[in-house]
């Protein structure tokens, strides 16, 4: 477990590292992730180590939002008088991901259908 989550934040840091050479503006461990992705696609499989700890991760995502709601919490006077721009925010976004999600579900549903008619029978 130790080796994979030192495999995970060594990504996050060379995702880091290379948005900061370059001044990306993409955050370094979206980075990361990718060249991780990348590097898992081109291996063919992942580690039991690293699938392991990922699925313990993703257990406990939700202890990752603690300290974003005790910001909330601590700046409510300021959150409180941007109420309006949040929600649009919130909603806008939310729209926008369900919308790319469809879009990319279609585009998928139609790549397997001519895939299947042009594979032999």
């Amino acid at each position: 477990m130790l080796a994979a989550i030192t495999t995970l934040l060594v990504y996050q840091l060379v995702g880091e590292v290379l948005v900061h050479f370059f001044a990306l503006p993409v955050p370094g461990p979206v980075v990361g992730m990718f060249l991780l992705f990348l590097s898992l696609w081109a291996k063919g499989s992942i580690p039991e180590g690293l699938h392991t700890t990922a699925n313990t991760i993703l257990q406990h995502l939700s202890l990752l939002f603690v300290p974003a709601g005790v910001g909330v919490m601590v700046h409510f006077a300021r959150v409180s008088g941007e109420v309006v721009p949040i929600v649009v925010a919130i909603l806008a976004s939310t729209a926008l991901a369900i919308a790319a999600a469809a879009l990319t579900m279609q585009g998928l549903i139609a790549l397997r259908r001519r895939r299947a008619a042009k594979a032999p029978r």
